[in-house]
This record gives structure tokens, C-alpha cells and sequence, in this order.
């Protein structure tokens, strides 16, 4: 029942029957830990949201958890944008963030080149761990993050979900930043229900009052880009890294679906269009590279942020080395609007993520 929960390594444990009563009712030997420990509720069920190796530990932890409550917000100030500088100097983004799209890189990186004195209190580190999320402080403020560390899946979503509830609760300012390729997709995924959990990403976003603010450090395509506050989601302001490209999806994926449905037509009609080019309905390599070369040129030349910044689709480019201080002008601005109003989600249809490919919602 309670926002937050802290679990202790070795030594907390939860679950509806101990291990007595799983052996009697089931027949199951298992320990106290195996069932409902540490390592079974922050990494696979999402039930506990911080793992500390100490009771010391969890103290400290729940200390930071009550700091971040936002209790007692200060009325700010332009002219006194207060907050210690980060560990790490945020020039350093420019090494950090690669050009090509396909490379990755932690998050984390970013973040703690960007928020006060680098602290992060990270909100369900080992459960769904291609979604980063937390609580910092910029210029004095605090806020949540929301980052992107890879695709995502059902259980990375449904972290989002829960993260931007609290800090809808707390009134706190959202910060998301964008490298996303998308949603996962396959038939074990669509079983698991990525489709309703990425929509209760989408429901959580477009409906909480908080400010949101979006920075786009590399990829923002397809369906991810709305699930992580798009311009169509309305933040207050986005932005976007010299790195960064944003399209429906990556050029080489929609030149492949394209040629895919080209090649199917082919051979289905035993000819290529009205030139009649290829004979017994087949396409040769060649003539597919040569279709598919245009789309690819394509997708290079307006994916790039200069083709959506010269349409006004973002708020501007900013150096990697203004990003902090961007960010933190930008949030202070938001906030002279006045106070927070609450949020009132929508429907959540808030089943959970079953690893049973027979299990059908």
C-alpha cells in the first residue's frame, strides 16, 4: 500500500504463502529467498522499487525517497537559478553521444552530466532495465527522468507508467530523454501485450498536468517517440543534441518493408509494373538495391535534426555543452506558470506482464 518500497538483499523477503505453506499447498520446495526475495522482486515481478545490501543502506535510501517528495516546493526565481554544478563537465556529451544511430551507450552517462552534484535516486533499477528512470535535481529543482537505455518492452513500459504516476503525484516536472527505436514487436511480445502496455505509456504521458520537458540525444522513431513525450504530446519544450534523428522509422527498416511489399507484388503478378522489366515474376538484386537507394536517401536527408528544426518541429538545437543550462532555463520558465495542477489519468487497463505465452488478456 505504500508508494514506495524498499526491499533489503539476503534478509527482506514478500510473498502471499511462505515456503511451508507453498510445499503444502503445491507440493514446491523452495527457499524464503527464491520465492520472494530481493533478486525475484526488483528484477522480474516490479514489486519492490530500490535494492539496498544493508538496513543502513535502506535508511539512507529512504532518506533520499522523502527528499524528493516535493513537499515543500520554494518559489523560484530566474534571476537565482541556485543547484551545485554536476561531478562531470557536460561538454563531455560530445564524446559520449555517438553519431551512428547504432551504437549504443548508458544513459546514465548523460544524466549525470546534466543533473546536480550527478546524484540520481534510480526508481526500479533492475526491472525493465531498458527504460531509466528517477529522481535528480536541476538548478535547485527537483524533477523525474525518464530515459530511454534501449527498446522497449512490456516491462520497461509499465515502469514508465508507474514512474510518471509518482511524480504526477509529487507535482514534480518531467524530463524525458528521447533515443528510442521504438516498441519491441513479435508474436511472443503482442501475447505479452506490448500494444495496451505501450498505450498506458501514452495514456500516463498525454494526461499528466506536470510540466514535461523532452531533449533528443539520438534516435526518436516511430511509435517510441510518442511514448516519450513527442511533440505531439505536447512538452513545453523539446530539444535536440547535433546526434540526434527522428523519423518514423530508420531509413534501412523502411526500405526494407517497402521492397518487402514490392517483391511480394512482383510475384504475385509475375511482373515488374508496367515496364515489365523482370521475367517470371522474379526481382533481381540488383533492381532491388536500385529500388530501395532513393528510400534510403531519403529517409538520410530528412531524418536529420537540421530537416526538422528548419520546419520548427523541435525548440531548437542546442551545443552539448549548453545542455544543462538549457534544460534548467527551460524548467524554470515552465514553472513561472503557476502552480501544478493535479492530474486525473485515464483508464489503465493494469494487467500485468505475463511470461506465459498461453496466458491471453
Amino acid at each position: 500500500m505504500s508508494d514506495q518500497s524498499i526491499i533489503v538483499r539476503g534478509n527482506g523477503t514478500i510473498f502471499l504463502g511462505g515456503p511451508p505453506l507453498v510445499k503444502a499447498a503445491t507440493g514446491e520446495v523452495v527457499s524464503a529467498q527464491d520465492l520472494g526475495g530481493a533478486d525475484v522482486h526488483s528484477r522480474l515481478s516490479g514489486v519492490t522499487d530500490y535494492t539496498a545490501e544493508s538496513e543502513a543502506e535502506a535508511c539512507e535510501i529512504a532518506r533520499d525517497i522523502v527528499k524528493y517528495l516535493n513537499l515543500n516546493p520554494e518559489p523560484l526565481s530566474l534571476g537565482r537559478m541556485e543547484g551545485e554544478d554536476p561531478l562531470y563537465d557536460c561538454s563531455e556529451l560530445a564524446g559520449i553521444l555517438p553519431r551512428d544511430a547504432k551504437r549504443s551507450f548508458d544513459v546514465r552517462e548523460v544524466i549525470a552530466r546534466i543533473v546536480d552534484g550527478s546524484r540520481f535516486l534510480e526508481f526500479k533499477k533492475e526491472f525493465g532495465a531498458t527504460m531509466v528512470t528517477g529522481f535528480a535535481s536541476l538548478f535547485g529543482i527537483p524533477i523525474g527522468i525518464v530515459a530511454n537505455n534501449g527498446i522497449l518492452f512490456s516491462e520497461s513500459t509499465l515502469k514508465a507508467v508507474h514512474f510518471i504516476e509518482e511524480c504526477s503525484q509529487r507535482k514534480l516536472p518531467l524530463v524525458f530523454l528521447q533515443n528510442i527505436t521504438g516498441f519491441m514487436v513479435g508474436s511472443e511480445y503482442e501475447r505479452q501485450g506490448i500494444a495496451k502496455h505501450g498505450a498506458k505509456l501514452v495514456t500516463a504521458v498525454s494526461t499528466t498536468r506536470c510540466p514535461k520537458l523532452t531533449l533528443i540525444l539520438g534516435g526518436s522513431y516511430g511509435a517510441g517517440n510518442y511514448g516519450m513525450a513527442g511533440r505531439a504530446f505536447s512538452p513545453l519544450f523539446l530539444y535536440m543534441l547535433p546526434n540526434s534523428r527522428i523519423s518514423v522509422m530508420g531509413g534501412m527498416q523502411a526500405a526494407t518493408v517497402l521492397s518487402t511489399v514490392k517483391r511480394e507484388g512482383i510475384e504475385r503478378k509475375g511482373r515488374v509494373g508496367r515496364r515489365n522489366s523482370a521475367v517470371g515474376g522474379k526481382w533481381s538484386a540488383e533492381e532491388e538495391e536500385a529500388f530501395k537507394k532513393p528510400i534510403l536517401e531519403k529517409y538520410e536527408r530528412e531524418g536529420s535534426y537540421l530537416y526538422s528544426t528548419a520546419r520548427l518541429w523541435d525548440d531548437g538545437v542546442i551545443c552539448y555543452k549548453d545542455t544543462r543550462k538549457v534544460l534548467g532555463l527551460s524548467l524554470y520558465s515552465c514553472l513561472q506558470q503557476g502552480e501544478i495542477e493535479d492530474t486525473t489519468f485515464g483508464l489503465f487497463r493494469m494487467f500485468p506482464v505475463s511470461h506465459n505465452k498461453q496466458t491471453i488478456d
